[in-house]
């Protein structure tokens, strides 16, 4: 068996599949994919509105059942988009999980590769170039922490986009 981890930041589109897909046809293995999306912590998010909109001064502090709110809608978000991940990965033939988190990111990525002694891992991410500069973004994090190899793919871009650099991948670097 051949495992591999996708760490994603929203649901894959059918051109995401196929190009994960095409990077491991040809194998000798079968080949399983382990989905992980983080949702961010519900207090975590009002927070970070809270800071954007003027500071917590300016407005009250909301209640455990607004942060409740506020996480379950995080939570069915997140599953309906890995819901909508696995049955495009399940269309291409492929044996798939998901797994949701809002524990850091890198740890849970790291903890899957770990529990399913995966191959490789591969992070599908929108181009963040501030922290990919800094080398703060997932892929750099992961790359420390992973004894496997790790692959970073820009989502909803094609390869020949990100090699070329006509994209919405980096080409001043």
């Amino acid at each position: 068996m051949y495992d591999v981890v996708l760490l994603i930041e929203r649901a894959l589109t059918d051109l995401d599949v196929r190009q994960v897909v095409s990077l491991h046809e040809g194998l000798d293995e079968a080949v399983t994919y382990h989905l992980l999306l983080p949702v961010e912590d519900a207090a975590g998010q009002l927070a970070t509105s809270m800071g954007a909109v003027g500071g917590v001064d300016m407005l009250s502090t909301p209640d455990a059942r607004e942060l409740d709110d506020v996480q379950r809608s995080a939570t069915e978000t997140g599953q309906r988009g890995l819901d909508a991940s696995r049955t495009l990965m399940q269309a291409q033939g492929q044996a798939v999980t998901t797994q949701l988190t809002s524990d850091d990111p890198i740890t849970a990525l790291a903890a899957l590769v770990a529990e399913h002694s995966a191959a490789e891992a591969i992070i599908l991410t929108e181009p963040h170039i501030v922290s990919e500069f800094f080398h703060l973004d997932w892929t750099s994090r992961a790359r420390r922490k992973l004894d496997v190899p790790t692959l970073h793919l820009l989502e909803h871009e094609t390869f020949d986009g990100q090699s070329s650099g006509g994209g919405e991948g980096v080409s001043i670097i």
